[in-house]
């Protein structure tokens, strides 16, 4: 009895990755498929290396600025509406603090917990941390889930460069014969460690997110390389 109690029960969760994780892998996926959907498409149109190399290193810079402050006014927007509902719970705790009191005691008995409990366990943590007590069980907000427009903004942008140069690479090693097969190759082999290393990070199943990223990324570049091609044509 002494071993088993003073054994610890450690569970390693995912959770608190998501917010990066999402960024890192959302900038990495664009900045793969559309820094190679742009060298298929101006190789397809008849582009000389120069002209597809001036457009790769356009797209690198333009989409890694793009992808940040998309990124970082989306969850600013996100952070915003968070901070409004906890200005407006701190209000309420302050004003009425039996009805948040009862409101909290709701809660935990639509989760299971008889009247009485439900109504200590929310008394007991209010006198602890009322605030942060109604954020996580009425509004949904935990540390661990906070918006962070900064860190989600860095991310996005760090790794849609690091997405956008291994296609550029792609053009410095092969010839400009076979680039279309190599560029779209390459890309799809990129997306599928992507999507191996995101499944991996957020222990989620693997295959799906290989298929799921490989699928659009070719979808994309197929579709660009087309359009090029067209343009070409008729230029």
């Amino acid at each position: 009895m002494k071993r088993e109690a003073g054994m610890r029960h450690v569970e390693k969760h995912k959770t608190h990755r998501t917010g990066w994780l999402r960024a890192a892998v959302l900038g990495a996926n664009d900045g793969i498929v559309s820094t190679a959907s742009l060298i298929l498409g101006v190789a397809a149109a008849g582009g000389g290396s120069q002209s597809i190399l001036v457009a790769g290193v356009a797209g690198l810079v333009a989409g890694a600025m793009s992808m940040a402050a998309g990124e970082y006014v989306s969850v600013s927007s996100q952070a915003d509406t968070e901070q409004a509902d906890l200005t407006r719970e701190r209000k309420e705790l302050e004003e009425t603090p039996e009805l948040e009191r009862a409101e909290l005691t709701n809660i935990y008995v639509k989760r299971g917990l008889d009247r009485e409990l439900a109504f200590n366990v929310a008394t007991q943590l209010m006198e602890h941390d009322a605030l942060g007590a109604h954020a996580r069980d009425e509004l949904g907000i935990s540390a661990t889930l906070a918006a962070r427009p900064v860190q989600a903004a860095l991310a996005s942008a760090a790794t849609f460069a690091v997405g956008a140069v291994l296609p550029l690479l792609v053009v410095f090693l092969f010839p400009a014969s076979i680039l279309v097969l190599a560029v779209s190759g390459s890309a799809l082999l990129f997306l599928a460690l992507l999507g191996y290393l995101s499944a991996r990070s957020g222990g989620a199943p693997v295959w799906p997110a290989i298929l799921r990223v490989t699928f659009w990324g070719a979808l994309a570049m197929a579709l660009t390389a087309g359009v090029g091609a067209l343009l070409g044509v008729a230029i």
